[in-house]
């Protein structure tokens, strides 16, 4: 979107596909603050930027820089004011790496509940989920429904696995475990979007009333197989890593005896495999130690991502904002007053520098 040459420039730096910003009305909220000019970059290997034929080798953290390098260098020509970089989740994460490849391209990036994973399975989601996510009263209610759902299995899961056959979901695993990834999946995906506890169904529910709130929080169709997200996992087994699951509270419950290795058995193309690479994670973490680059980064409080975030800032340029029991949705746009005012206010003075 076009607003004027002499505007700031936002770079949207997309970690997905980008089908959703050509829609007419779409506008990213920096550039709404600020009245800025936006790009919008989707990532490589998502939608309309996948490569045929498919060679996932491609498809690494340093390539995805060299594509915002070139469409930044390319942009400039036109638009001479300052530039934002910003993205959310994986977008974020796409904007640090962006920066700590070019720490030139851009004067500011702001990078949305933005993780930095150090493994495959990180290990540092799960005890935040245990511990950290909303009061211990709230942590005990989600934990009790999917106990709940685990020890309904033999209404439930016949309902689960017709849910599956009529929506022609297709897994690498036998629906029993796709049942029990599900119930794991559950209080990740509630604490991630902020969910209410008050709507969790209480102990007179019915069969009926259980199932569809617990499918309405927590699809099995993020576990199909040939997902259109699939990019995203060869880059989480390769170099950017993921989350794991506590099995030990579900103990006689489940079908699977652990989950260790998921991520290659439910979520990778056939025939690959991928050896983790840490080095991204140790780059992307000395770059935020070091550098006096303009950062903000914004976090919400019980999002289990925000077990992963970047370490507290050593220089005045790098910030980081926690929205109280914020979730993944944090914003600027929905933090409380004061928050929302800091950060529109920093924005505005590395602007004018």
């Amino acid at each position: 979107m076009n607003v004027g040459k002499d505007r700031p420039t936002v770079i949207v730096t997309e970690g997905y596909g980008a089908a959703y910003a050509s829609m007419p009305h779409y506008r990213e909220e920096l550039s709404r603050f600020f009245d800025a000019n936006i790009i919008f970059v989707e990532h490589r290997y998502f939608l309309e930027s996948t490569p045929k034929p498919l060679d996932w080798k491609y498809l690494t953290a340093e390539n995805s820089a060299w594509d915002l390098h070139r469409v930044t260098k390319l942009f400039k020509t036109i638009y001479k004011g300052k530039w934002i970089a910003t993205g959310i989740s994986k977008g974020g994460q796409t904007a640090l790496i962006y920066r700590a490849f070019f720490p030139e391209d851009v004067d500011i990036t702001v990078p949305y509940v933005a993780p930095l994973c150090k493994s495959r399975e990180d290990g540092r989601h799960e005890p935040f989920i245990s511990n950290f996510a909303g009061t211990k009263e709230q942590r005990a209610a989600v934990l009790d429904f999917q106990k709940r759902i685990l020890e309904k299995r033999a209404t439930l899961q016949p309902k689960f696995d017709s849910l599956c056959m009529a929506n022609k979901y297709k897994f690498n695993l036998p629906l029993e475990n796709i049942y029990d990834y599900t119930v794991l999946e559950f209080s990740f995906s509630f604490w991630q979007w902020g969910s209410p506890v008050s709507g969790i169904p209480g102990a007179d529910a019915s069969d009926d009333q259980l199932f569809k709130y617990w499918i309405r929080m927590c699809s099995p169709d993020y576990f199909v197989n040939n997902s259109p997200t699939a990019a995203f996992f060869v880059q989480a087994a390769r170099e950017l890593g993921y989350y794991g699951y506590d099995v030990k509270p579900f103990k006689g419950l489940l079908t699977i005896k652990n989950t260790k290795g998921y991520l290659s058995a439910l979520f990778l193309p056939e025939g690959s495999e991928y050896k983790f690479d840490n080095s991204l994670y140790k780059k992307l973490k000395k770059f935020v130690a070091t550098t006096d680059k303009k950062m903000l980064f914004i976090y919400g409080e019980f999002d289990p991502w925000s077990s992963v975030k970047v370490d507290e800032p050593k220089n005045d340029n790098v910030v980081v904002l926690v929205q109280p029991e914020g979730s993944h949705r944090a914003r600027i746009s929905n933090m409380p007053d004061s928050l929302k005012n800091e950060a529109i206010e920093i924005i505005k003075r590395w602007l004018s520098e």
